[in-house]
């Protein structure tokens, strides 16, 4: 399935600066597999060396955090959007 994915501007060096692109997979597995080649090094960025996405990286596919639903199983529709999101720390 097609979706478009809302790049972070600390990820947008691998995207040519580009805020959103279009990617293609079944699963958000599938989907990063494809962002990854059409964008190398992005991957590396969001999945940690077990294969899990990054403790300070959240992900949603539409509205949904994925670490709730299925993981990097999680589906994707058809012109589902995905939006990468690093975590953002603060306070005094």
């Amino acid at each position: 399935m097609s979706a478009t994915v809302r790049v972070p501007t600390i990820l947008r060096s691998y995207t040519d600066d580009a805020r959103e692109v279009s990617a293609e997979g079944n699963t958000l597995q599938e989907l990063i597999d494809d962002l990854e080649a059409n964008h190398p090094g992005i991957r590396a960025r969001i999945i940690d060396d077990k294969g899990k996405v990054r403790r300070f990286i959240n992900v949603y596919v539409g509205d949904e955090d994925v670490r709730f639903e299925k993981g990097l199983d999680t589906e994707i529709s058809e012109g589902s959007q995905v939006s990468i999101i690093p975590a953002v720390a603060g306070g005094c």
